[in-house]
């Protein structure tokens, strides 16, 4: 407001000034546990990972085949996306994503670097991956999960995206949430509370942790009805 309006306005009576909106209300739980802070875009070096054939236990334990389509959410510099990449040929597809946009612009130059026509680069955000409904065989979640503020939430809203008989690969630390990892039954108590069932668990020395998979079941929980996990 200019000086004149100032004076003017003060002279006169004051006006009601608008109600300040609301609050938003979100339906969705908040986590009940500390949310770990993206530290650095790779867990590891690629040469390291390789060395203990990371990826290629993890998609062979995951069932990654030509011509399947993948998402890697919270794909960083890639290490994933091309290898995922190589593993589904040209039929296949690979949706890599990431919610920094320097990392996504990154990676979308190594993608054109490489010449991977079968792998598409976007930005997401943190409660909501924004994946298109029924296009996905598997969705990765490579050492990020514990990362996500509003677990809930996302996980809610990336349910649409799986096709029939599509699983969740989830690769973490067995360790609290504050130490960047998720321990196994906090892990499965939350994705149960939207409605997945996990349907393998098991170690993964060479990745650093373990592997999850999960699939949906039944129809998507009123959002207001879901109640946080509190495992300690």
């Amino acid at each position: 407001m200019g000086v004149g309006l100032l004076a003017l306005a003060a002279c006169e009576a004051a006006p009601s000034l608008p109600k300040p909106p609301k609050e938003r209300i979100d339906p969705f739980p908040a986590a009940d546990r500390p949310v770990a802070q993206i530290v650095s875009s790779r867990w590891s070096t690629e040469e390291a990972r390789d060395r203990l054939n990371e990826a290629g236990q993890v998609m062979a334990k995951s069932g990654i085949k030509p011509g399947i389509t993948v998402a890697d959410i919270g794909a960083g510099e890639g290490y994933y996306t091309i290898r995922l990449a190589q593993r589904v040929g040209k039929e296949g597809r690979v949706l890599a994503e990431d919610i920094v946009e320097e990392v996504r612009d990154t990676l979308a130059e190594r993608v054109a670097r490489e010449r991977l026509d079968n792998v598409s680069v976007r930005l997401g955000a943190p409660a909501d991956p924004k994946l298109p409904d029924g296009s996905f065989d598997r969705i990765f979640m490579v050492h990020m999960y514990h990362e996500i503020e509003q677990p809930y939430e996302f996980l809610w809203r990336m349910r649409p995206a799986l096709r029939p008989g599509g699983e969740v690969v989830v690769v973490d630390a067995d360790r609290p949430t504050r130490d960047h990892g998720t321990p196994p039954a906090l892990l499965k108590c939350e994705f149960a509370r939207v409605g997945y069932r996990q349907v393998a668990m098991e170690n993964m020395p060479s990745a650093g942790g373990y592997l999850a998979t999960f699939r949906a079941v039944g129809p998507r929980p009123d959002p207001k009805t879901i109640r946080p996990c509190r495992i300690g």
